[in-house]
């Protein structure tokens, strides 16, 4: 088990949001509470926006999927289609129960964007990092790395976190985004196509994550790796050889 990384070969820092850049908390007790909350208004305000109509489209389609799956049939809310009332509500329902479930679904990912996007816009939200993410922009910006982020959240969410924290809109630092459109976060699939579309061997990208899951699959996909544990009190660690950091002062700190 090491703490610190210094091969100058790693000129791509892809990073993962949640825990990592972020407190889980903030995703947790602001985020998901201001969507579940307001979901029902947005729908009825853009219930003639296609591109909305296609999100809930989208999401009437993944509701047939799950409910396909006798593990979830007797946990699925109801889906009624007699009219419009009867299926905003079901869908308003059905948002609302994946979000319970923390399930990675790209059309529910993609109107929590769309309903943050106008918390953010009217200054109810604003986006929350650690203290040390800031100058470890600033820092590996300065060494010429490129920053990227990979989170489930949609692109247009993360753009809005990073955009409207306190101290400055670290945007300008961020060379890419990537959300499940990019693939599952587990795949190790996902991670090459990643490194691809950078046009970068995946060896000289270093994927920061507080997610094993994740880390063995950028691994696995031959990213060298970082697991982030930002709680001191975590005591459930890896017993492998694994770079482990605690703050991203330790990452390429000059």
């Amino acid at each position: 088990m090491r703490s610190t990384v210094s091969n100058n070969q790693l000129n791509v820092i892809l990073l993962d949001i949640e825990g990592t850049t972020t407190p889980v908390d903030f995703v947790y007790e602001t985020l998901f509470p201001y969507a579940s909350a307001n979901i029902e208004s947005f729908l009825h305000e853009h219930s003639v926006d296609q591109e909305i109509v296609s999100l809930v489209e989208q999401l009437h389609i993944q509701y047939n999927n799950h409910k396909r799956d006798e593990k979830l049939q007797i946990l699925l809310p109801r889906w009624i289609d007699d009219n419009y009332e009867s299926q905003l509500s079901s869908a308003v329902a059905y948002f609302q129960w994946l979000i319970t479930k923390d399930i990675k679904h790209t059309a529910l990912k993609s109107l929590q964007g769309k309903l943050w996007e106008e918390g953010y816009s009217a200054g109810v939200i604003r986006g929350i990092v650690y203290r040390d993410v800031p100058p470890a922009f600033k820092r590996w910006t300065k060494q010429k790395r490129l920053i990227c982020i990979y989170s489930s959240g949609s692109i247009l969410a993360q753009q809005l976190l990073f955009r409207t924290v306190a101290s400055e809109d670290l945007t300008a630092y961020i060379s890419r985004f990537y959300d499940t459109r990019a693939g599952a976060k587990t795949q190790s699939e996902s991670y090459r196509k990643i490194a691809a579309s950078l046009a970068c061997n995946p060896r000289n990208v270093l994927f920061i994550s507080d997610t094993m899951k994740e880390i063995n699959a950028a691994q696995g996909a031959g990213m060298q790796t970082i697991l982030c544990v930002r709680d001191s009190k975590d005591c459930h660690l890896p017993e492998t050889n694994i770079v482990i950091i605690r703050s991203f002062d330790e990452v390429f700190p000059g």
